[in-house]
């Protein structure tokens, strides 16, 4: 690593192994991910211990995980001048979430609302990983050191959580993690439901229409935008209950570069139809060059295998100084 690399600020993403993102994920934060790391250190994470809270299929995980980190790496992340990892290929976060376990507080980690809304949603399977799930996701953060990390609203709480467990840690057994911040980096477009634009776009939405998947086919693309809510105006404007075309606009934005006053002067006289067919156009083009190196990478395992082992080779020379100081602060016997 050379002293220019040293001196960036270390930023830190992980993202589960949970199916296929959607273009609200891409065009939100990952399409900002391979720009990011030419302004700082960056680490990027599958993080599929996580995933092991809902039990999944142990072939479907597996699978699930090998398809992630090929994203990750279709993005256009380079493997050697970034680390590129899977999260379990590493041990070291799972013997730091236990010395963190220790630092927590079970209060403060009963009230995390991902806890309480997973713990109603599915009472079946209340386990005792879902409870640590923070615990662990700190663990995750501070092994890196890192002094940024990219959350969405939903993850806010966690990165608090993170905040206070490292600062309990470093104010009884002294300074040992640095206290991260969150990524405040280009705003990506918060994109909607294209069948209900009130709500973001989900991949765990029943209706399939509602949301683009990064890996869908060319027409199935075209056919859900040109399915999606619009209103009845047929005026393409930015404006207030204009929500089906709000998200239309700034989805065509994202993969043009245009702002709203130029797409509205674009289609001046154009119906929803003619529309449509463009933002449809300018999405299948913004995703076409990840598509093509997404397929030639999940066909090569032997690429992809190599890169991961390398990643996790990158990742645990720095994981295993931060656990080392940890468990020698904590008063753990080291031979």
């Amino acid at each position: 690593m050379d002293n220019t690399t040293e001196k960036k600020k270390i930023v830190l993403s992980a993202i589960q192994p949970t199916g296929t993102p959607t273009l609200g994920n891409y065009l939100g934060a990952l399409k900002n991910w391979k720009n990011m790391s030419k302004d700082y250190n960056c680490l990027y994470a599958v993080a599929d211990l996580h995933s092991l809270t809902v039990r999944p299929e142990p072939q479907d995980l597996r699978r699930r995980t090998q398809e992630m980190y090929a994203i990750l790496l279709a993005l256009g992340l380079d493997p050697q001048e970034n680390t590129v990892f899977i999260q379990s290929h590493v041990p070291m976060h799972s013997e730091l979430a236990w010395i963190l376990n220790c630092s927590t507080q079970f209060g403060e980690a009963a009230r995390m609302t991902q806890f309480k809304d997973k713990s109603e949603k599915h009472p079946e399977n209340v386990n005792v990983g879902l409870f640590t799930y923070p615990v662990l996701m700190a663990a995750d953060i501070l092994l890196y050191q890192a002094d940024y990390v990219p959350i969405g609203a939903d993850q806010k709480q966690h990165l608090e959580i993170t905040r206070d467990i490292a600062e309990r840690f470093n104010n009884v057994y002294g300074n040992t993690f640095k206290i991260p911040e969150p990524f405040i980096g280009k705003v990506g477009a918060c994109v909607m439901s294209l069948q209900d634009p009130m709500h973001k776009m989900s991949k765990s939405d029943p209706n399939p229409k509602s949301y683009i998947s990064m890996l869908d086919d060319d027409n199935v693309i075209v056919k859900k935008i040109k399915s999606a809510v619009t209103d009845s105006e047929a005026v393409v404007r930015y404006g207030e209950g204009k929500d089906g075309i709000n998200n239309l606009m700034g989805i065509y934005s994202c993969c043009t570069g245009k702002t709203f006053p130029e797409i509205e002067k674009e289609f001046d006289g154009k119906g929803y139809g003619d529309f449509k067919q463009a933002v449809a156009e300018a999405v299948v083009a913004e995703l076409r060059p990840f598509k093509e190196e997404y397929n030639r990478l999940i066909n090569d395992k032997a690429y992809l295998a190599e890169c991961a082992k390398l990643g996790a080779e990158k990742a645990s020379r720095i994981a295993i100084r931060t656990l080392s100081k940890a468990q020698k602060k904590a008063g753990l016997f080291q031979i």
